[in-house]
């Protein structure tokens, strides 16, 4: 009988928690069903540069030129992990440098075809940049860095990627080319792309990062993409700034930061990338054309009003917002979930669902 007992007891346990696993099923295609995220803009993945609505606007005459730097590094000899640049670091600034009246060359320190990084959330721009025809002619033969006449630029633009953690830093013709244009023009770098000034001193001698303010793809983010960074990378990027004398400025996790020391322009991550552009454009002197802001500038402003003033005021923002990027919003939800900050996991997701 005790036999008969615990066998009907463990099926009825087994039935149990089969239901309690379809019933989490239900109710969780049920809950992903209710965030109607088919409804979402689609990107047109056909766009070209006349797709672009601001470059109706854009400056006919040529202001001069930047030069945008990726890496060359594709991938570390000892690991399966994929480096290279990121694309959305690439493409937006370069159509907003273009519609702002200046031509953009773009090099890498080998030169040649270097690796790019596609992430998700890819729009319009994006798109416009890997259907132009032009640009595929630059990306396939980006010009070395050793080739390139630094007095030829207004600006120079470091493209971030974790492959540039291996390849711009102590790279003696990127010093050469910041040490030509920072006296005169424009030093920018977005995420990643700040470890090009490491090592880079001007003509007095003086460390360029000496005293400056400065941002970057942080220690924290890092670590929550790649537990192991600290082994991985030659180092930590935030680490190594402050090491070579800069004060850095920290933002929210994820979330546009734009500082600006200076001719020196930074961006913390890939959602600081139009910040960083438009800074550039500006610190050159021009007023930039009138830009719509995306759907994902859109979110990032109100994630940090959630971060800063609470949901209220978020949910708030929202109802007088232009439509937002609800998967952002949801991404920030998950980042939130998995560092076990459950209360603003399930703000952000009331959030995302206004």
């Amino acid at each position: 009988m005790n036999g008969r007992r615990y066998l009907k007891w463990a099926g009825w346990s087994v039935a149990t928690l089969l239901g309690l696993c379809a019933l989490l099923f239900v109710a969780g295609w049920a809950y992903i069903d209710s965030l109607d995220l088919e409804r979402e803009p689609k990107a047109n993945i056909h766009a070209t540069a006349n797709d672009l609505p601001f470059m109706a606007h854009r400056i006919t005459e040529t202001r001069g030129r930047i030069l945008a730097v990726v890496t060359s590094t594709h991938q570390r000899a000892d690991s399966k992990r994929k480096l290279g640049y990121e694309l959305t670091e690439l493409s937006r600034p370069y159509w907003w440098f273009v519609a702002n009246g200046y031509q953009v060359d773009i090099a890498s320190p080998l030169g040649g075809e270097p690796t790019m990084v596609l992430d998700d959330g890819l729009t319009d721009a994006d798109y416009a940049f890997l259907n132009d025809a032009q640009v595929k002619q630059k990306l396939r033969q980006t010009i070395p860095l050793s080739a390139v006449q630094p007095e030829r630029y207004a600006a120079v633009y470091f493209v971030g990627g974790k492959g540039t953690m291996f390849d711009f830093p102590h790279h003696p013709d990127i010093q050469r080319i910041v040490r030509d244009i920072y006296p005169r023009g424009v030093v920018a770098a977005v995420c990643h792309g700040p470890a090009a000034l490491i090592g880079v001193t001007l003509e007095n001698g003086e460390p360029l990062l000496r005293g400056r303010q400065i941002t970057s793809f942080t220690n924290e983010e890092e670590l929550f993409l790649i537990k192991d960074a600290a082994e991985f990378f030659p180092f930590l990027l935030q680490d190594k700034l402050v090491a070579e004398g800069a004060t850095f400025q920290q933002g929210p996790l994820y979330l546009n930061n734009l500082v600006i020391d200076g001719r020196l322009i930074t961006g913390q991550n890939p959602w600081s990338t139009w910040a960083v552009a438009e800074a550039v454009i500006e610190a050159l002197g021009h007023q930039p054309i009138a830009r719509a802001t995306t759907p994902e500038e859109i979110s990032v402003q109100l994630l940090l009003t959630f971060k800063r003033e609470g949901l209220s005021a978020a949910i708030q923002q929202k109802s007088v917002s232009p439509q937002s990027d609800k998967m952002l919003i949801l991404m920030h939800a998950v980042v939130a979930g998995m560092q076990w900050r459950l209360q603003e996991a399930y703000q952000l997701q009331q959030l995302a669902r206004q």
